[in-house]
């Protein structure tokens, strides 16, 4: 799955690690921080985060396989 950087477009590559999840993803382009819900491979919400997030932004890095 794929989505696009609410920030700066670039697209980024889920993969079927995301396909049932809820949490942070990063842009590697522009650093920000997107809240996203996926279920059964698809997108449900995706929204900007503004400010400081209130977690790690180590546990919200997407992971390549």
């Amino acid at each position: 799955m794929k989505i696009n950087c609410l920030s700066c477009g670039h697209k980024i590559d889920l993969g079927d690690a995301y396909d049932d999840y809820k949490g942070l993803v990063k842009c590697f382009i522009c650093n920000t921080l997107l809240e996203i819900r996926t279920e059964e491979g698809s997108l449900k919400s995706v929204k900007l985060l503004t400010g400081e997030p209130q977690v790690s932004t180590r546990k919200a890095l997407v992971h390549e396989r």
